[in-house]
């Protein structure tokens, strides 16, 4: 177990990021997605989540997407490629609201 109260892989590097849910004061709460960084710059990654929908119609399965804009702590420092886990905070900016907690691969 973490210091977020959840069981993710703490970083081996430390930062002095405010927003950072393990070295900073942010608090984690809510959902957890995983998804894969697309493109960011600075200190926010853009992630996208792939997910299968089902068409009641057709009664068959649909491929969609979305995209979420994401915090990246500079202890954790995702690269475009990297598939991540992101989880909910309180908002940062007008469209950041996740931050990135680990690295599941990539």
């Amino acid at each position: 177990m973490s210091g977020i109260g959840i069981n993710v892989k703490l970083p081996e590097e430390s930062c002095d990021d405010a927003k950072c849910p393990f070295h900073g004061t942010l608090a984690v709460r809510g959902r957890i997605l995983q998804g894969t960084v697309i493109g960011g710059s600075g200190r926010t990654v853009t992630i996208r989540r792939d997910y299968l929908h089902f068409s009641r119609k057709y009664l068959r399965y649909e491929r969609r997407r979305s995209s979420i804009a994401a915090h990246n702590p500079p202890c954790i420092l995702a690269k475009m490629g990297d598939k991540v886990k992101v989880m909910e905070c309180r908002p940062l900016s007008k469209t950041v609201s996740f931050v990135v907690i680990e690295k599941t691969g990539g």
